[in-house]
């Protein structure tokens, strides 16, 4: 017998940079159970960032297998899966034997620093540009790739293949039957021709990328697949694999930004803020990027994005790295227990900073101090900074668009805290809208996994059934939110290019230890 509407759900695997998690989402859009594993961080050197693909797999499996038991106990049945997935993450893995190549090389990770800047002193930024949408920085996948092949990862494979993290999943939740990724996250990689949405050949030969050790590339929502029975414990066996995004474009969907000029924020790991600029891909922003949001099999949408690195990583610094917080919620009572920081800011350029700066030899700072400061300013401060983030973005996007954004939806982790939204509408100057739901990046993989299996009929259906559960208007004036940035701004051009005086190692030779 067939489930009906009411016991059918679509299941999001979102495989994030610090953990895994799966959600089953009704036919309402509503979650109805998840399940969440942590992700090992691993930190070899300084600037470096790594994960294990086999545990980012094993994690996968864990929560599904999880999940499905959840959902045999409440009598529901899976439909349709999606993947979303952190973004610009390297892998290398055999096909052959299906086994990964070494470390994970993350989209944190600042070892190719050198060799962007090598690529751009030989003048081909200009091409990557046009190209892509995207600028020369280690942030990205290709330098990534170029770096492993250095390395000779491949040399021992004999069927050698480089991807990012939703082709890794996939791989391994349809049992090796499907090598793909879709364009949100090739869009990411330097390799991907945004205006052909295909791979570019002159791009993988100026990275050293063979071509054909790359995914085949497959629009965002339509049947890539079905679950192989050695996955999530064969609970789920021949459920269809139907949609994938990057966690960013993802959100965006979830946030159902369908129409050009509509903006969702996400406070993550780091912050990221896309706006739906329609079918087209716009012209070059400085600051900015271009990607593209999706891909409904022919009906594509591009989007503006801004890129801040470090938001929710520099509140995990607060907790794990000075120990002034035992656990992240209790960041907004701390910083909430003083008025202002007193003059201190804070910059999280623990990796660089992104948009629009693009500076990756900038570095963490802190200024400001006196001796009457103390945790409960420096919190402040960093909540502070995650909002002077967002305006860096938003503001560059109504200079690209010649008007100012007029609404942000806003996501992730760190969206919780009513402080930093009052403080991001501040900065802004335009209302700030929280979602009832606050799985939003996982609700867009299992809307575009959904569309493709007829749960919904269309964006239209997914609008209707979304409520907001907050809306946080500008409050403070406008001359004091502008002179709160104005320190902001001092602060980090004391930041910029601090790593720049270190002498660069030569491309593809590891770091010395202890350094």
């Amino acid at each position: 017998m067939a489930p009906s509407a009411d016991d059918r759900v679509v299941i999001a695997i979102d495989a994030g940079t610090t953990g895994v998690r799966s959600v089953a989402f009704d036919t309402r859009t509503r979650p109805v159970h998840s399940a969440y594993r942590e992700l090992t961080q691993h930190f070899p050197a300084p600037g470096l960032v790594e994960h294990d693909p086999a545990e980012i797999w094993q994690l996968v499996d864990e929560t599904l297998a999880e999940l499905a038991a959840a959902l045999a106990e409440k009598g529901r049945e899976a439909v349709a899966i999606g993947i979303t997935n952190q973004r610009e993450t390297a892998i290398a893995f055999d096909r052959a034997s299906g086994s990964p190549l070494g470390n994970a090389i993350v989209w944190q990770d600042r070892r190719t620093a050198e060799r962007c800047r090598q690529l751009e002193r030989e003048g081909h930024l200009p091409l990557v540009r046009e190209r892509t949408g995207l600028v020369l920085d280690p942030y990205f996948s290709a330098t990534k790739w170029e770096y492993m092949l250095a390395e000779g990862r491949a040399s021992s494979a004999r069927q050698p293949a480089l991807c990012t993290v939703d082709t890794w999943v996939i791989w391994n939740l349809c049992g090796g039957s499907a090598f793909v990724s879709d364009a949100t996250n090739a869009s990411r990689t330097l390799c991907f021709d945004i205006n052909e949405r295909q791979w570019s050949e002159p791009l993988c030969e100026l990275f050293g990328v063979p071509m054909e050790a790359l995914p085949a590339v497959v629009p965002s929502s339509g049947r890539i697949g079905v679950v192989a029975p050695n996955a999530a414990g064969g609970a789920l066996t021949g459920v269809p694999v139907s949609g994938i995004a990057g966690d960013q474009q993802a959100a965006l969907f979830g946030q159902a930004c369908t129409e050009r000029g509509e903006v969702k924020i996400t406070f993550g790991t780091g912050t990221f803020a896309l706006m739906n600029v329609g079918s087209a891909p716009p012209a070059q922003v400085t600051g900015l990027l271009t990607t593209i949001a999706w891909d409904l099999g022919g009906d594509v949408a591009y989007a503006l994005e801004g890129a801040v690195f470090a938001s929710g990583a520099a509140i995990q610094w607060l907790r794990d790295g000075l120990g002034i917080i035992a656990r992240a919620d209790e960041t907004e009572a701390l910083a909430c227990s003083v008025e202002s920081t007193d003059g201190v800011y804070f910059v999280p350029a623990f990796v660089g900073l992104g948009s629009p700066w693009w500076d990756p030899d900038a570095r963490g700072t802190v200024v400001g101090l006196t001796r009457g400061a103390g945790r409960a300013h420096l919190t402040r401060a960093v909540v502070d900074a995650i909002a002077f983030q967002a305006r860096d973005v938003v503001d560059a996007m109504g200079v690209a668009t010649s008007e100012p954004v007029a609404r942000l939806y806003a996501d992730g982790g760190a969206s919780a805290m009513n402080l930093l939204l009052q403080l991001t509408a501040d900065q802004v100057r335009a209302p700030v809208v929280r979602r009832t739901s606050t799985e939003v990046t996982a609700l867009g993989a299992a809307l575009l996994a959904g569309l493709a299996e007829g749960v919904w009929s269309g964006p239209a259906e997914v609008r209707a059934l979304l409520e907001d559960e907050a809306t946080f208007d500008p409050v403070a004036s406008t001359a004091k939110a502008d002179a709160a940035y104005a320190g902001w701004a001092r602060a980090v051009e004391r930041s910029r290019s601090w790593a720049g005086s270190i002498e660069p190692r030569p491309f593809g030779e590891p770091e010395p230890p202890g350094v």
